[in-house]
């Protein structure tokens, strides 16, 4: 039998909420996110994004169908000190349009649900990111701004703060040393327009991979191959081969990125 012991934090409201500028602004926008991001107040969270601007409340009719790129933040803590901590972000550049406020932690959780039914074509490709260098800033607003459908996107998530104070080698997660965990993601409605989302996103993928750590978050990864699994645990990887080899030898749990057990 396997068990999970979780630490729980009690969240009730936060200050969140998305604030967007013009696709034309996003290398100014990514220069000034990788300085700001890894300064910032440790309760403030922040994903970097491309979208397009979806025909729907609560965002303004003038924008609907727009190509902009954004952050959405989330401070764990008051109104006020969630206005001080974004005072930077309002200060660098006049956001296009901005829906931050204070709101129940689940509904943020949900904000985009709605954007998203089953029966969607995807197509995944990620990578763990140290620093954001100004040729990978290029490379982004070069496929960032030609989204290949409304729904395709990429974000770049942060993953510091506390997650940096445990040891590479403490969990299977060997990226502690990551800044953010990047995923780029093709999505359409319509089969047809599979391939077109896959080709942009791995294009993207192929011109930024370079500038990144190598490893990728599984979740955010397709049929890649074991040398990229083992990529992604580095040195841990042999310790959960031999894991793998104790409790799963005939290798039945396997429709993931996996691990194979020594034969």
């Amino acid at each position: 039998m396997t068990s999970f012991e979780f630490d729980l934090h009690p969240v009730r409201n936060v200050y969140a909420g998305p604030m967007l500028w013009p696709v034309e602004s996003a290398a100014d926008v990514l220069r000034w996110y990788r300085e700001f991001l890894p300064k910032a107040p440790e309760d403030l969270y922040g994903f970097f994004g491309f979208m397009v601007v979806p025909p729907a409340e609560p965002f303004p009719k003038p924008l609907h169908g727009r190509r902009v790129c954004g952050c959405v933040w989330c401070y764990l803590g008051s109104p006020d000190a969630g206005e001080q901590a974004l005072r930077p972000a309002r200060e660098f550049a006049k956001p296009l349009w901005e829906h931050v406020g204070e709101m129940p932690y689940p509904t943020l959780q949900s904000a985009f649900d709605g954007l998203y039914p089953p029966g969607l074509q995807w197509y995944w490709k990620g990578d763990f990111v140290r620093e954001i260098s100004d040729d990978a800033i290029a490379a982004h607003v070069h496929y960032g701004s030609r989204l290949p459908s409304a729904l395709s996107t990429m974000h770049l998530y942060p993953v510091d703060g506390a997650s940096h104070s445990v040891s590479s080698s403490d969990t299977a997660f060997s990226y502690r040393d990551a800044t953010w965990s990047m995923v780029i993601v093709g999505v359409d409605s319509k089969p047809e327009n599979a391939d077109r989302i896959t080709a942009w996103a791995r294009d993207y993928w192929n011109a930024v991979h370079p500038h990144t750590l190598g490893g990728a978050y599984v979740n955010f990864m397709m049929e890649e191959g074991e040398d990229r699994v083992r990529s992604t645990y580095r040195d841990n990887y042999d310790r959960l081969v031999e894991v793998k080899t104790k409790y799963d030898p005939a290798n039945f749990f396997h429709v993931n990125q996996n691990i194979l057990p020594k034969r």
